[in-house]
C-alpha cells in the first residue's frame, strides 16, 4: 500500500494548524496517521529572540524519521515537498528561471511561423 507523507488541518476557523504525518494515501485527512513527524504554522508571526520584527512562519519536523520515511519510499504531497526542500531534506521541485522562461517562449514562438 503506498505510503503519503502529508499535512493533517487542526485548529480553528482561519487559523489553521497543520500536523505533518505520515498515513496510507487512501485514508482520510485527519484519520489516524501511521505517525507524526511535525508540525506547521502557517501564521506568519514575530520571533521573540529577533528584533528586527520578520514575521516567520514555524516549521517543527523530525529530521531523521523524514529522511527514514522518504528512504523507504514515501510519497510527499506537493506541499510538504516544499517545506521538506525549505529544512534541507528534499530539492526544490520548481525553480522559476529566467533564461529557461525565454528559451521556452521564443521557441513556441518559432514553431508558430512553420
Amino acid at each position: 500500500m503506498v505510503v503519503k507523507i502529508r499535512l493533517a488541518r487542526f485548529g480553528r476557523t482561519n487559523s489553521p494548524f497543520y500536523n505533518i504525518v505520515v498515513a496510507h494515501a487512501r485514508t482520510a485527512r485527519n484519520s489516524r496517521p501511521l505517525e507524526v513527524i511535525g508540525t506547521y504554522d502557517p501564521i506568519p508571526k514575530k520571533d521573540t529572540y529577533d528584533e528586527s520584527g520578520k514575521l516567520h512562519k514555524d516549521i517543527k519536523l523530525d529530521v531523521t524519521r523524514a529522511r527514514y520515511w522518504i528512504g523507504v519510499g514515501a510519497q510527499p504531497s506537493d506541499t510538504v515537498w516544499r517545506l521538506l526542500s525549505l529544512v534541507g531534506i528534499l530539492q526544490p521541485k520548481y525553480r522559476p528561471s529566467a533564461k529557461t522562461a525565454t528559451t521556452e517562449t521564443t521557441t513556441a514562438a518559432g514553431a508558430g511561423q512553420g
